[in-house]
């Protein structure tokens, strides 16, 4: 394939040839016809924008689910209708906050939809909401954890539970694949704290049948230590997840760090709050860090915690998009001292902190151009800046997508001999920058071959296995 007349990240107009699925020769190329060929009319090639945080059956899911919390429904009269004008078996809610209907119980849900099961899922993903009709179906098929409290209906940190209750299969991704193409996605690292070779097998299939385009990064569990991962995906960090209330044992965690590290497989830890990130850092300074450590969110940060991430040499992995999305909900719930500590960019950058950005789909957008713009604004839904010194430029903004999912301090780059992994813009970066906006992707390239075309969407259903397309 010949790309012509491209604009490259550099400011240069080129010809780009790719064979193999990789990028053979850049300049001014003479062509005999026998090739495919797109005139990039002077548009932005970049390489294909990487989601470094992402949960992939939770949102293939979600695409099916219920929204219930803000923007889409910010009021208990909102929820009560999204619900019960709904039918047809379980009913799946997601994304709900306590700021639309305070904290659920099931006698609430039971006067939105009393006939069919509902279940609700906090925003946070660890506590999940029931109807009476929920709670009867599944007292039936399995026993209920110490966990579920029946009386509110209400069931905290038991998704394996759930899934198992539910006979839950994996979901096919072959659209949420499709969606994130469309965005100029050919990357994802697939984060759940929870996945294990069971997990992995199932990624592997979905690229496999070609269902899943991108090409993914699996962290997960300590069980996918000493595991042969298909030759599909690449090892990701083990995923660490702290929750300020019920921080784990310090020493157990420290041992654990340390025997990943002996593996030479780095860390990620989820630090949302102050108290978590402390934890983190305390434990990593105990154990040693090593290349690839990161903390996931980094969502309160004191200047004095960025000064240690920094001297830990230790990774960041932000959402941007957070300020736009919860940010009214932030300055509602967080004291006004400590706000301008949300979700520090510029702070981390200027500390030389490695800093790349996930969408932490579905708990947020999967709009990396609209995070992108999040990251630059910084402004709220309702229009409130939150730290405006903590801004980046579109530049640094749009870097955040393109560090190498398995070494975040490189910057992946259109060179002779790198991967056809590419996303063409239909302009030329002078405009695309004072947009930030996901119609720009003309089109996408994964391994040299064309998966999406912003006219003709059929590139991507080619590759679906016959099989796999129903």
């Amino acid at each position: 394939m010949l790309i012509r007349n491209a604009e490259l990240p550099c400011g240069k107009r080129a010809d780009v040839r790719i064979a193999n699925g990789h990028i053979v020769e850049i300049g001014e190329i003479a062509s005999d016809g026998s090739h495919p060929q797109i005139d990039a009319s002077g548009g932005l090639l970049l390489p294909g924008l990487h989601d470094h945080h992402i949960h992939l059956a939770a949102s293939a899911v979600a695409q099916s689910s219920i929204p219930c919390g803000p923007p889409e429904v910010c009021n208990e009269s909102d929820l009560a209708r999204a619900i019960g004008q709904a039918g047809g078996g379980w009913l799946r809610g997601i994304g709900y906050h306590e700021s639309v209907a305070g904290d659920l119980c099931r006698s609430q849900i039971d006067e939105w939809q009393p006939d069919h099961p509902v279940r609700i899922q906090h925003r946070s993903g660890r506590m999940w909401f029931f109807n009476s009709a929920a709670v009867a179906l599944l007292r039936e098929s399995a026993d209920l954890p110490d966990s579920f409290d029946i009386g509110t209906g209400s069931l905290f940190d038991a998704d394996d539970w759930l899934r198992s209750a539910l006979a839950a299969r994996p979901p096919e991704l072959c659209s949420l694949s499709e969606v994130m193409l469309r965005m100029g996605v050919t990357g994802v690292t697939e984060i759940s704290p929870s996945h294990g070779p069971a997990e992995a097998h199932w990624l592997a299939d979905e690229v496999a049948c070609g269902r899943l385009r991108q090409r993914c990064v699996a962290a997960g569990s300590s069980a996918l230590q000493g595991f042969e991962m298909p030759d599909s995906l690449a090892l990701g960090p083990l995923k660490l997840h702290l929750h300020e209330n019920a921080l784990p044992d310090f020493d157990v965690i420290v041992c654990t760090i340390a025997a990943s590290h002996r593996l030479c497989r780095p860390i990620a830890v989820h630090c949302t709050t102050e108290v978590e990130l402390v934890f983190a850092l305390s434990a990593l300074g105990e154990a040693g860090a090593i290349g690839g450590d990161r903390i996931e969110h980094a969502g309160m940060a004191t200047d004095t915690l960025i000064e240690q991430v920094a001297e830990m040499n230790v990774h960041v992995v932000s959402q941007p998009h957070f300020i736009a999305e919860r940010g009214d909900q932030y300055l509602a719930s967080v004291p006004h001292r400590e706000q301008g500590l949300l979700y520090r960019l510029q702070s981390f950058d200027r500390a030389s902190v490695v800093l790349a950005a996930g969408s932490d789909a579905p708990y947020g957008s999967f709009d990396p151009w609209a995070s992108m713009r999040a990251a630059c604004a910084r402004r709220t839904r309702a229009g409130t800046i939150i730290g405006a010194d903590e801004a980046l430029s579109p530049e640094q903004a749009l870097s955040l997508y393109l560090a190498d999912p398995l070494d975040l301090s490189h910057q992946r780059r259109v060179v002779v001999g790198g991967p056809a992994d590419l996303c063409l813009l239909d302009r030329p970066w002078r405009e695309a920058r004072d947009r930030l906006e996901a119609k720009d992707v003309r089109c996408v390239l994964v391994d040299g071959a064309l998966v999406y075309d912003r006219i003709d969407k059929a590139p991507f259903e080619s590759f679906l296995h016959p099989d796999a397309s129903a």
